[in-house]
């Protein structure tokens, strides 16, 4: 092949698979910044309400503390997975219990089903971490403007969908 044919043909590459990677990006959260590289995003948990999810694409998991727990276990909106051994920030480690949350939202217009999320004990931060943002991948998480763009998302469920309990969360699963 001539060398002058291999940058036209980058080129070209560029514009088709950028052109499909932008399709992808159909939802735009806003995110605001509390302090220093610290980003935060509205969202809700089917069953809890409405929350404010720190973005962390260090963490592995999504996180809720106990008190948001207790109230998706009253209603079944949470099923237990697993133990989880995981490593903090500050290289302490804690065994945490993982559980499956039958639908949360980022930003309110992006919805996903089933995501696991380790529970912090108290009243701690609810933190958007990769067991969740993998859902809505791919996605872009911009610092100027600070968005998140996001693209495996659901649109707003039925009116009432997102308190729906667990059970029939897995009802709807396995009709899919």
């Amino acid at each position: 092949m001539r060398p002058t044919l291999i940058p036209v043909l980058t080129l070209i590459a560029y514009l088709t698979l950028g052109a499909a990677w932008g399709q992808d990006f159909d939802t735009r959260v806003a995110m605001h910044e509390k302090s220093a590289a610290t980003f935060y995003v509205p969202g809700a948990i089917g069953g809890f309400g409405p929350v404010e999810w720190m973005v962390d694409t260090g963490s592995g998991y999504m996180t809720i503390n106990q008190r948001t727990l207790d109230a998706l276990q009253r209603n079944g909106s949470a099923r237990y997975i697993k133990q989880l051994r995981g490593v903090l920030a500050d290289g302490a480690e804690m065994v945490v219990p993982v559980y499956e949350i039958a639908r949360m939202s980022i930003g309110g217009s992006c919805w996903l089903r089933a995501v696991e999320a380790a529970v912090f004990p108290g009243e701690s931060r609810q933190i958007l971490g990769l067991s969740a943002l993998r859902k809505a991948a791919p996605f872009i998480f911009s610092v100027d403007p600070p968005a998140l763009q996001l693209s495996g998302c659901e649109s707003l469920p039925a009116a009432g969908a997102q308190d729906a309990p667990f059970a029939t969360h897995l009802s709807e699963q396995n009709r899919d």
